[in-house]
């Protein structure tokens, strides 16, 4: 019998090996990683899954009245068309709201939000966030974008502004290697949460972060988890958890910093040579310019933790080569730049910076690629084209977007204005995962005059949608995979043909560009595969010219994994640190900026404080709702990926998501393993099982996200989402008025045992209906 070779292909959460036998997707894990991801096990369930879209859908209603406004959204059926009518459809729009060859100076992208927020593929051809912008570029000039992250949108602009770069710099830090020979003392703020660690932008090939861990704790090196959840970092020989309330961590690092204040181990001479404005903050650190000084005991009075254990902290990490970490999670929350900009102030204090192992790092524990060296060549980049419409939004402000055309808003201390939206052209994403007050951007969808939606499943956002496009998966194509700092470029083989129907991202924009007349402009003339050769050779040339081999390009996707070199050279912060006038750092004073003047302009204290967020325990608001709830990343899929897959489901109750919560809380409300629980607020609901978990902090719910929003009147409950998806009641407010980033993680509910008769969860083929005509 002729054995079925295995098929290299790649994802966020890994590079693997594949291969069909008798319909079902059998994998490996790819040869040189040490820990493969368990959220490969999920792939084969989207090969065939009744959730599989396979026909252009249309809603009834738009079909019927034509592009407007309307409030059926969300609950209108579906007609299925032929790919010829839903293209016309398409094109017919696309020219009404002004596509085309010829465009005016007062470009109709104005008027187009293009979304897409990117983790559709790890390939770096059919990469939908990519196409649909290069697409939007092409026929009408550009598009309202939106920057930032979710993930990350108050840490990096608070660290562009007061450490320069923070994409490049967070790139550039090679730190798990140090850490392992040489910290003594790891803090870190949020953990290290392996369920993170498992995925990257692009892909990561060697899980290697947990064996760095583990080698340093080996040593004698120190890592003390700050965070509610104890599950946030591994267990690790002499690890010491500490749970202080919910989103008060700044506090706490201010206690810290009292404490090396007031016991003269502040290093004055480094901050002195590399920052600016420490003195601003001296003054409130003690309390000369507020009256209040930050002491231990003030610090314990907030964050829970007792002085003594502040002291202490403070004092060991003084006393060896201490690294300071922040977790994304930490500034997903109302003023989330201030503990990444505290926690940079804090390591700056201690001085070690420029040892090796010491000093300060971002999302260290929140992507798989970070803490590892850059890499020395090139990647593969598919070109968006120039985007020429100048209007944009902070990445977590769509609702604001759709619901209040014209109104102002702050960024960067700047002032801008929301846009006029009539299209919104999405691929390759699901806001209705990841954006907070679901039930506020449902009412934001029916603002516009049309929705189109490219992807391979029905979810919420296509329940949504007016016009529904089939797109493959990336198992149904070919591509290259490769991620910064990642040592490999990856041949993606198609592993299975596609079924009938579903079409790839770049085809579908290639006829809709043809209808208008810009294919050429859109194709360059080139197929899907003649793009990847294209793609190829810029990172095949860098390699031979470094003297390395490099197969051509046919040779590397029969199966030849590229081996890539890392970068030998110093980090931004190495070289900063070696000479800070030659290499100063992109902040307005080319040093480390511990006080902002733009900061300040934006409304804010000039320097990192403690300023009381309106959801936290110790506010007015949680005598209602007593319970802080941690919607926090899941650890069986990459955010609402393949939540039907088999590691996800293994991770469900019931088809429901779980939610964990202190087992003297659970007593109390006389709450047991399994039972439905309501969580809520008044703004919305949902229903969750129960699961008593002892690392779980008092009065903290974890949840994560990542469950199918599916809502239902429930009698006594109103709209309520019966899979268990945080952001029915998570806030949809910015930041700060200085990042307007996502505030998702951290809200306050209350929480009771669901009584009456329990709904059955919403399966994922259920959530979008179709009707044939």
């Amino acid at each position: 019998m002729t054995q079925i070779p295995f098929l290299y292909h790649s994802s966020h959460w890994g590079t693997f090996r594949a291969r069909m036998v008798e319909g079902t997707l059998e994998l490996q894990g790819f040869e040189r990683d040490p820990a493969p991801s368990p959220l490969l096990q999920n792939i084969p369930a989207a090969i065939a899954h009744p959730v599989r879209l396979r026909q252009p859908l249309i809603r009834r209603g738009w079909l019927q009245d034509g592009p407007g406004p309307d409030p059926r959204r969300g609950t209108d059926d579906y007609v299925a068309v032929s790919w010829d009518r839903a293209l016309d459809l398409v094109a017919t729009e696309l020219q009404r709201l002004g596509a085309g060859p010829s465009l005016p100076a007062d470009l109709p992208g104005r008027h187009v939000f293009g979304g897409s927020y990117g983790w559709s593929s790890a390939g770096r051809f059919h990469h939908a966030q990519s196409q649909v912008h290069r697409f939007l570029n092409t026929v009408f000039g550009g598009y309202v974008r939106s920057a930032d992250t979710y993930s990350s949108a108050a840490g990096a602009v608070i660290l562009d502004l007061v450490w320069g770069d923070a994409k490049r710099m967070s790139r550039d830090q090679a730190f798990w290697d140090e850490i392992a020979e040489h910290s003594d003392l790891v803090l870190a703020f949020g953990g290290l949460p392996l369920r993170n660690l498992q995925v990257s932008p692009g892909g990561t090939s060697q899980h290697s972060a947990e064996n760095q861990m583990q080698r340093a704790a080996g040593r004698g090196c120190c890592f003390v988890s700050i965070s509610p959840v104890a599950d946030d970092m591994p267990d690790l020989p002499g690890l010491m958890r500490l749970q202080p309330r919910p989103a008060t961590d700044v506090a706490l690092m201010l206690g810290m910093a009292h404490r090396l204040q007031e016991t003269g181990r502040v290093d004055r001479d480094y901050l002195e040579r590399y920052t600016t404005g420490y003195d601003h903050f001296e003054r409130y650190l003690t309390g000369q310019s507020d009256g209040t000084p930050k002491t231990p005991e003030w610090a314990a009075g907030i964050c829970g933790l007792s002085a003594e254990t502040i002291r202490d902290l403070a004092d060991r990490a003084a006393a060896g080569r201490t690294h300071v970490t922040v977790a994304y999670g930490l500034q997903r929350s109302r003023h989330g730049e201030q503990p990444v900009w505290m926690a940079l102030t804090l390591a700056a204090m201690l001085g070690q910076w420029a040892l090796p192992g010491g000093g300060f790092s971002y999302s260290l524990g929140s992507m798989g690629s970070t803490g590892k060296p850059p890499l020395a060549v090139p990647l593969p980049s598919l070109p968006q084209g120039r985007n020429g419409v100048k209007g944009f939004i902070p990445v977590a402000r769509i609702s604001e977007l759709l619901l209040n055309p014209g109104k102002s808003f702050t960024y960067k201390g700047e002032t801008h204005r929301y846009g006029d939206i009539r299209l919104v052209y999405w691929a390759g994403g699901n806001p209705f995962h990841h954006h907070q007050d679901l039930s506020r951007l449902a009412e934001a969808f029916t603002r516009p005059d049309t929705i189109i939606v490219h992807d391979s499943v029905g979810t919420a956002t296509t329940r949504h949608a007016d016009i529904v496009l089939p797109a493959t998966i990336t198992a149904e194509r070919e591509d290259i995979g490769a991620a910064g700092n990642d040592p490999f470029l990856i041949p993606m083989q198609r592993l299975v043909d596609p079924p009938e129907g579903p079409r790839d991202d770049f085809d579908i924009f290639a006829d809709l560009a043809a209808r208008l007349g810009c294919k050429d402009a859109f194709t360059e003339g080139r197929s899907s595969r003649e793009w990847l050769a294209h793609l190829y050779e810029p990172t095949r040339s860098a390699l031979l010219e470094k003297g390395m081999q490099a197969p051509d390009f046919e040779a590397f996707m029969q199966g030849e994994v590229v081996e890539l070199p890392v970068s030998e050279g110093p980090s931004c912060m190495q070289r900063y640190h070696a000479d800070p006038v030659a290499n100063a750092l992109s902040t307005p004073s080319g040093k480390i900026e511990i006080s902002s003047a733009v900061v300040e302009r934006a409304g804010l204290p000039p320097h990192p404080a403690w300023v009381e967020p309106e959801e936290w325990l110790g506010a007015p608001q949680a005598a209602v709702n007593p319970f802080q709830l941690v919607a926090n990343q899941p650890r069986g899929k990459l955010h609402s990926q393949l939540d039907f897959g088999a590691t996800a489901m293994g991770l469900k109750r019931n088809g429901r998501e779980r939610a964990r919560m202190n087992p003297d809380d659970a007593a109390r409300l006389g709450i047991a393993e399994g039972d439905v629980i309501r969580i809520y607020n008044d703004r919305g609901a949902l229903l969750a099982a129960a699961e008593p978990a002892e690392g779980i902090a008092s009065g903290v719910v974890q949840l994560s996200t990542g469950a199918w929003y599916a809502p239902l009147d429930l009698p006594g409950s109103g709209r309520t989402c019966v899979n268990g998806n945080p952001n029915a009641v998570t806030s949809d407010i910015g930041t700060s008025p200085l990042s307007q980033g996502c505030a998702g993680q951290l809200s306050l509910v209350s929480v009771e045992r669901w009584s009456a008769a329990v709904p059955e969860a919403v399966a994922h083929e259920a959530i979008l209906p179709r009707k044939s005509v």
